[in-house]
């Protein structure tokens, strides 16, 4: 009964959008009480956590299969496994981009969201920091989170992208994947990895409120 009434809120939300759907609404179209509904759901902020929950754990059993290599390609390997992930839940994705993107108490960067956020996070600094030519000390897990948010901005493009057969993402990824290989040389510079330390401060600082003390306090 709860998956039935997960994707059926799912479905209405891509239908209606976020905002516009009640859960009385999914009650109705599901067939039951409103009363049983609150028992699994007793809100529409249940529901998007669910969906984080259920996307985020697809991800890392996927992504687990990453294999060795330089991290340009364990990169694309990670984007591209999570664009497989949610390419059949696009409709609800692009519905839902006001409040992935814009809600800062149940987006992407929201504090309840943590857990699935640092689920998938972790494989793109994995995908850095375990590769064959991983910059030096912290440098590898910086750059894997900047890459992190960089394969959001990607995902953002998807979602929202018209063209047929999202034809336009296919091209932003392999313009992408050119302009690895020069980002991998000027990362031999000292001065390039500390530009990319500083913008890993800014971004975690900017986007997930991490204090200083917080961020050294972590491995």
């Amino acid at each position: 009964m709860r998956q039935q009434l997960y994707h059926q809120s799912i479905r209405l939300f891509a239908a209606r959008g976020y905002e516009a759907t009640t859960l009385r609404e999914i009650a109705t179209k599901a067939g039951v009480s409103p009363g049983l509904l609150y028992r699994y759901f007793p809100s529409k902020r249940a529901v998007l956590l669910a969906l984080y929950e259920e996307l985020s754990a697809e991800y890392a059993l996927r992504a687990a299969a990453m294999p060795a290599g330089a991290w340009r390609e364990r990169f694309l390997f990670a984007l591209r496994t999570s664009l497989a992930v949610l390419a059949p839940h696009r409709p609800a994705i692009a519905a839902l981009v006001p409040v992935l993107v814009g809600d800062p108490g149940e987006g992407v960067f929201a504090a309840s969201t943590a857990f699935s956020r640092r689920r998938v996070q972790s494989t793109f600094e994995e995908a850095v920091a375990g590769s064959s030519d991983a910059p030096p000390g912290p440098d590898a897990r910086a750059l894997g989170r900047i890459l992190y948010l960089a394969h959001l901005a990607i995902l953002l493009w998807w979602a929202l992208d018209r063209s047929p057969g999202q034809r336009a993402t296919d091209g932003l990824m392999a313009l992408g994947a050119g302009l690895l290989p020069a980002v991998a040389m000027a990362l031999r510079l000292g001065r390039v990895r500390r530009l990319v330390r500083t913008g890993d401060e800014l971004l975690r600082e900017g986007l997930f409120g991490e204090p200083a003390s917080a961020r050294v306090a972590r491995p």
